[in-house]
C-alpha cells in the first residue's frame, strides 16, 4: 500500500506517548529538506510514561521496523513509509507515527 517516506524530523510515538526518533537516516536521500529513514534503523524511545500493573516502570526504549516499502530502497535497503509497522522492546507495543512530510509516496 503506498504511503509518504518517513524522515528524519517525522513525529512518531510508542503507544503510550514516549518520543521515538531514528538511530541513523540516509542522508543521500532528502525529502522535504531533511533525509530519509531506512528499515535498517532502529529507532530509540524518550520519555515513555509505561508503569506496570504492579507499579514497576517499564518504559519502552528501543523499536525495530518490521514492515517498509516494498518497491523503493535507498542504498539497497527498504525506505520506511508512514504505514510501515514498528514493535518496540520490551514491550512489544507498536510505534505511531504522527506527522511526516506529505508530498512524496512509495510503495
Amino acid at each position: 500500500m503506498p504511503g509518504f517516506l518517513l524522515h528524519a524530523g517525522a513525529t512518531v510515538i510508542c503507544s503510550h506517548g514516549g518520543q521515538a526518533q531514528p538511530t541513523a537516516s540516509f542522508p543521500r536521500v532528502k525529502v522535504g529538506g531533511q533525509p530519509i529513514v531506512t528499515q535498517s534503523a532502529p529507532y530509540t524511545v524518550a520519555g515513555c510514561p509505561f508503569v506496570t500493573p504492579g507499579g514497576n516502570p517499564l518504559p519502552c526504549v528501543t523499536a525495530n521496523w518490521v514492515t517498509a516499502a516494498t518497491r523503493v530502497r535507498a542504498g539497497g535497503l527498504p525506505v520506511l513509509l508512514q504505514d510501515s509497522q514498528a514493535v518496540t522492546a520490551p514491550n512489544g507495543v507498536p510505534l505511531n507515527v504522527l506527522v511526516t512530510q506529505g508530498r512524496v509516496k512509495g510503495t
